[in-house]
């Protein structure tokens, strides 16, 4: 605690009357003081009287009020705004549990101004992950509907077929009915179709949510093939398509050397597949020797001299015009392009 300053020593009557004009003239600072060697303190106001002015030490008991108040000790009262703490109070230590709590508080802090600076990316990354979020569960609910009965078979449509009735070939993909679209089985489909020799391709389309459509392409016959089982009829291929015990009317009468593995068949089925839709219903024969040797035979007894296969395009064109122009002929020879021959 602050001690009070010195009280001044009485002064003598010359001495108080040149210090009042003295302290009119200039004022009087109380705080600027000065200590002397022995320990008491000089006011700085008594350096202007000179070296005989004796100084009082502080008195070390209260003065009495000149009222008869009871005296107050001026030294034990504490001044105002003065920490009343007990001066040998030591200060805490820090320990490790304060350091904990301020490196929590600074790692805070830090968290704070990196959420503060990182709004913007923070909300675009929000976004990001939405709209993905969006996007895969909009996926995997349209994979799983679509794998599941809500997506099931319930008819079967076929189309483009001519001699094959459709009805049949829906009775025999029967067994899908009921299946999920995407996983309608494929190798169960085609052993279906193989029991039917005029199914030549077919392709699988879905229609959700429940149509399977089931094209097929049929194969051509081009006539029937005298074997040891009857009459059968093939296509270009030679594939047959069914047999019988009598020749079918409106099917070409197959003369061909080698059967149908020869190169004289496949000549004659490529010569059939070529002419006219018009022409084609009147040939009654084929006959092939070789592959390079092709006659026909319509059925008004006509005979079509074709010969090679080479050029099969053009000389069903030139046919088609000489059978126009002078009906009635017996030969029509096109074997040369260039120069058809009628007789």
């Amino acid at each position: 605690m602050r001690r009070p300053p010195p009280l001044p020593a009485p002064e003598t009557s010359g001495a108080a009357s040149k210090r009042t004009s003295r302290s009119w003239d200039e004022p009087r600072s109380w705080g600027d003081a000065r200590s002397r060697d022995d320990g008491a303190t000089v006011p700085a106001s008594h350096e202007s009287l000179g070296e005989d002015a004796s100084v009082v030490p502080a008195p070390s008991e209260a003065q009495p009020s000149p009222r008869g108040e009871p005296a107050v000790d001026e030294a034990a009262t504490p001044e105002r705004g003065e920490d009343q703490t007990a001066p040998d109070a030591a200060p805490r230590r820090t320990g490790i549990r304060d350091v904990w709590r301020a490196a929590r508080a600074r790692r805070r802090a830090l968290r704070r101004e990196v959420r503060r600076f990182t709004v913007r990316s923070r909300r675009r990354r929000l976004v990001w992950l939405v709209s993905s979020a969006a996007v895969l569960m909009l996926i995997v609910g349209s994979v799983g509907a679509a794998y599941s009965p809500l997506f099931a078979v319930e008819r079967i449509e076929v189309v483009g077929t001519a001699s094959l009735p459709a009805t049949t070939v829906e009775e025999a993909l029967t067994g899908q009915i009921g299946t999920p679209l995407p996983l309608v089985d494929a190798s169960a489909v085609k052993a279906a179709l193989v029991a039917f020799p005029l199914v030549e391709s077919y392709t699988l389309e879905a229609r959700p949510p429940h149509d399977l459509v089931v094209r097929i392409v049929e194969r051509t016959p081009i006539g029937v093939i005298q074997t040891d089982a009857g009459w059968t009829l093939v296509d270009a291929a030679g594939v047959a398509l069914e047999t019988s015990p009598n020749p079918p009317d409106g099917r070409p009468i197959l003369e061909i050397a080698g059967g149908t593995t020869s190169g004289a068949f496949e000549s004659a089925g490529l010569v059939m597949r070529a002419l006219p839709e018009a022409i084609a219903t009147q040939v009654a024969r084929i006959a092939a020797t070789t592959r390079d040797d092709v006659t026909l035979t319509l059925a008004s007894g006509a005979q079509v001299v074709w010969g090679a296969v080479e050029e099969t395009a053009l000389k069903a064109v030139n046919l088609d015009r000489a059978m126009a122009a002078r009906p009635g002929m017996s030969v029509y020879d096109v074997s040369s392009p260039a120069s058809v021959v009628v007789r």
